[in-house]
């Protein structure tokens, strides 16, 4: 029987991706094939694949600690500022901050396991993290501006907040990467929630900035509703099983 080019190319995928699926493979299985002209050359690539899976795994815990540590800091950076504006909006974004912290916790445990029903109930918890954020920025923007409640100045909030989206969106991009790399959907919906974590900053800061220099008391309530329908989308996404 005589075996081309093509079906050498296609044992060499299979045997790379048992090798990286299964662990157990000896690691001097040979998957992966080069060609220079007419020579093919078989290259070891479990434990090329397992250690890269491992740094991954690393710097996905690190993001996460990362987060994790940001955010605590922020509870009270939050809380403090909060108190002093009397600023319904960084009071909220206090209570983002936990739903962050739980979304992390939830990644880090499903990192330090393995398999699909772990990680199917990562997602439902995360899922159930996007719907509390939800709830929480439409009963909040609501009732900011069913009220007409006017925050005080807070350059506290303003600094905190604007460092808080630039960080939050840096950790967003790396946990997209890294989950990406990985093939780990919750690593990958974890990151989608710092991103809203970011944009939430973002609008807090604005309607912080727009309070402070032209009296818009409404417009971070008013952005709260752009991200409520974002946080919905996800909750849809992951109980209908899309991810």
């Amino acid at each position: 029987m005589i075996i081309s080019a093509a079906d050498v190319t296609e044992q060499c995928v299979t045997a790379s991706r048992k090798a990286s699926q299964d662990p157990s493979i000896d690691s001097t299985a040979r998957g992966a094939c080069r060609s220079e002209g007419q020579v093919w050359e078989d290259l070891p690539v479990t434990g090329t694949d397992d250690a890269t899976r491992q740094r991954l795994v690393r710097r996905g815990f690190a993001l996460e600690y990362a987060t994790l540590g940001w955010n605590v800091i922020g509870i009270v950076v939050l809380a403090v500022a909060a108190i002093a504006a009397r600023s319904v909006a960084l009071a909220g974004f206090g209570l983002d901050s936990l739903i962050e912290i739980g979304a992390s916790t939830v990644v880090i445990w499903e990192l330090s396991g393995t398999g699909e029903d772990r990680r199917r109930r990562g997602l439902k918890m995360i899922g159930v993290g996007f719907a509390l954020l939800a709830v929480y920025l439409l009963v909040q923007s609501t009732w900011v501006l069913a009220t007409g409640f006017r925050p005080h100045h807070s350059p506290l909030g303003i600094g905190w907040t604007a460092v808080t989206a630039a960080v939050m969106f840096a950790l967003a991009a790396g946990k997209a990467r890294t989950g990406t790399a990985l093939d780990n959907p919750v690593l990958k919906t974890e990151g989608r929630v710092t991103l809203i974590d970011g944009l939430l900053a973002a609008a807090v800061l604005l309607g912080l900035l727009l309070n402070s220099l032209a009296g818009l008391w409404w417009a971070d309530a008013a952005a709260g509703y752009v991200l409520v329908y974002y946080a919905l989308r996800e909750v849809m996404e992951i109980f209908a099983g899309a991810h």
